[in-house]
């Protein structure tokens, strides 16, 4: 899971681009499922900047992105819970069948937005491009969404922002209460530096492959917060203190300990 309109002429290469992901198959095309090599398809990333419901418009919380895949698949992020869905293409049409959807429990402002998402990413939605933006809308107009395309997020000197827990190969919401405060950075220094949920906090860390080591307990700072608040600082202490497998998947972070506790962050801003 609204902008500028472009000519159709310069709608063809993006469409182009979809029709790999569809299920429409003409002569000379490329069977259903894979993709003409010569199509530059694959890591085509977007952010969801807005949805619009029975002519509605709702701002997208900063998390919210979608990706077409070459396979005929779109996969994103509502904000809140990770979505799939099948996309079939014909001409500028894009036909998006909802299919999957995480349960993580989100906060009231985000699960109205997923809802009015899922509602206006599906069925035929007819799709424009104008330079960096994106724009699909049902055929009345009264439902769509607007898109940016987005560029990826390296590890180091990014502000990663948690946004949920994860216990063997689970994921779950913050706990209620504690607020978004709790974020990192992993500078070229060699330091990592942010916020546990409450207070500030300092480490040395060491990238080795796919593993961030965090050597040493983190220095804090000693501010008294909300019960919820110290609930996450003190999870989050404990899974910083030693070897993390790390995988980056665009703008995703995902810190996970041998046991398989840890945390997914989202690249802020």
């Amino acid at each position: 899971m609204p902008k500028p309109r472009a000519a159709l002429t310069a709608l063809v290469p993006l469409l182009l681009l979809l029709t790999a992901c569809g299920t429409e198959q003409g002569p000379g095309a490329a069977p259903a499922g894979t993709v003409d090599p010569g199509l530059p398809v694959s890591g085509t990333h977007w952010t969801i900047d807005a949805v619009t419901v029975d002519g509605r418009r709702s701002a997208a919380p900063a998390a919210a992105r979608v990706e077409f895949e070459e396979n005929g698949r779109a996969q994103g992020n509502t904000g809140c819970n990770h979505f799939g869905a099948t996309v079939a293409v014909n001409g500028d049409t894009l036909t998006v069948t909802q299919d999957e959807i995480t349960e993580i429990g989100c906060p009231g402002d985000r699960e109205r937005f997923e809802k009015e998402l899922v509602k206006a990413f599906s069925g035929p939605l007819k799709g424009t491009i104008k330079g960096e933006r994106f724009t699909l809308a049902s055929g009345d107009g009264r439902n769509g969404l607007e898109l940016t395309s987005e560029p990826g997020a390296p590890l180091r000197g990014t502000t990663w922002k948690v946004d949920s827990l994860v216990s063997g190969g689970t994921a779950a919401s913050l706990p209620a209460g504690s607020g978004s405060k709790a974020r990192f950075t992993l500078g070229e220094d060699g330091r990592v530096t942010g916020n546990l949920g409450c207070n500030n906090f300092s480490a040395t860390a060491r990238v080795d492959g796919t593993t961030l080591t965090v050597e040493g307990p983190a220095a804090t700072t000693r501010m008294m917060c909300t019960s919820p608040e110290m609930q996450l600082e003190t999870t989050l202490y404990e899974l910083l203190d030693g070897p993390l497998t790390y995988r980056l998947d665009h703008r995703t972070l995902t810190l996970t300990d041998p046991s398989g506790e840890g945390l997914t962050a989202t690249a802020a801003g």
